[in-house]
């Protein structure tokens, strides 16, 4: 894989630990970073943007990430 790929991943799983205060921004703020992300490797933008908010909402409510 390369270096750039890796970087940009890594880039994007921080940007998901950003928590907005209620679902509706979690799941914005997962989007937009999902979205960019596909965007910067040439990815679907839409399918970035729902794997991306996906996440981020699961990792908040979840408590894997602290959010708050």
């Amino acid at each position: 894989m390369p270096i750039k790929n890796i970087i940009l991943a890594l880039t994007a799983c921080a940007g998901l630990a950003a928590c907005g205060d209620n679902l509706g921004e979690q799941a914005l703020g997962g989007g937009v970073v999902g979205a960019g992300a596909a965007a910067l490797t040439g990815g679907g933008l839409l399918q970035g943007a729902a794997i991306g908010a996906g996440a981020n909402v699961l990792a908040c409510q979840s408590g894997a990430v602290r959010c708050n």
